[in-house]
């Protein structure tokens, strides 16, 4: 699923994306990307009021150690 968000002035992506969606780590603006076509043609700068699709952000599976009792 993917949500959708509207720059604000002076607005890179990776700010867009943390603003919106709380991190930029797990290639979520890579995928951002690759959602919006064009975006990167435009510059580092997006434009106020560009409205961009952003994706879902991937939730961590937590890992378990396991322990060793040694006596």
């Amino acid at each position: 699923m993917t949500t959708t968000a509207t720059a604000h002035a002076n607005e890179r992506l990776d700010s867009l994306c943390y603003r919106v969606l709380g991190t930029t780590t797990g290639g979520v603006v890579e995928a951002a990307l690759a959602l919006n076509p064009g975006l990167a043609g435009a510059g580092p700068w997006i434009a106020e009021g560009t409205i961009v699709t952003l994706p879902t952000v991937p939730t961590a599976t937590p890992s378990t150690i396991e322990t060793v009792t040694l006596w």
